[in-house]
C-alpha cells in the first residue's frame, strides 16, 4: 500500500499515518534531541539541527521511491506523536519506531498496524527488527510475533536482529525450500 492510501484510510480513527515530509521541522528536531528518547537509539548520537532534519526528511522520504516502502510520520489525535515504519537495512524491510515519551504507551498499537500494512497491503514476506544488546526486555517482541534471528552490524554497533514472517509464509519457505 502507498503512502496516501494509509493516509485516507486510516482518517476515522485516533492513530494516523503521513508523510514525514508534512512534519514541521520543528517537532521532528525536538524528537530527536529529547535526551530520553536518545537513550533508546545507539545510531541518533549527531546533532539533529535544522540542516540535518531537511537531509534526514530526503533520505527517508526516497525510501519510498527506492524500495516501496519507508517511515511515517506518526500522529495521535491529530498530534505529532514519533516516526516509524519499514527502512531497507542490509536488504531487508526493518521495521523502525520513534515516539515521543508522551506516546510511549502506544507502541504496541503501531506496530500492529504497520505490521498489518507491511503483510496484508504491501505483501512483504517478513520484517525485521533491531535492537541494542543492552536493550534486556523482548517481551513486547514476542508478543508481537518476532523471533531472535541472529546479529547484525551497523557500523561498529552490534544489534539482535529479530524477525517476524507474514502469517501466509509457511515454514518450509522461511528456510528457503
Amino acid at each position: 500500500m502507498h503512502l496516501a492510501q494509509a493516509e485516507s484510510r486510516d482518517r476515522r480513527s485516533s492513530l494516523t499515518l503521513g508523510r514525514l515530509g508534512d512534519v514541521p521541522h520543528a517537532e521532528l528536531i525536538a524528537l530527536h534531541n529529547d535526551p530520553r528518547v536518545l537513550r533508546h537509539l545507539p545510531l541518533g548520537r549527531e546533532e539533529f539541527d535544522e540542516a540535518t532534519c531537511r537531509r534526514w526528511v530526503v533520505e527517508k522520504e526516497g525510501q519510498w521511491q527506492e524500495h516501496g516502502y519507508g517511515p511515517w510520520s506518526i500522529h495521535v489525535k491529530g498530534g505529532f506523536a514519533g516516526w516509524g515504519g519499514f527502512q531497507h537495512e542490509q536488504g531487508e524491510a526493518d521495521l523502525a519506531l520513534v515516539l515521543a515519551v508522551e506516546y510511549w504507551g502506544i507502541g504496541s498499537a503501531v506496530c500492529h498496524k504497520m505490521l498489518h500494512i507491511a503483510f496484508d497491503d504491501m505483501g512483504l514476506t517478513s520484517v525485521t527488527a533491531l535492537l541494542p544488546p543492552g536493550r534486556v526486555r523482548v517481551k513486547g517482541m514476542r508478543r508481537l510475533g518476532f523471533q531472535r534471528d541472529g546479529q547484525l552490524h551497523i557500523g561498529e554497533i552490534a544489534f539482535h536482529r529479530y524477525r517476524r514472517w507474514a502469517p501466509w509464509v509457511t515454514p518450509g519457505h522461511r528456510n528457503g525450500e
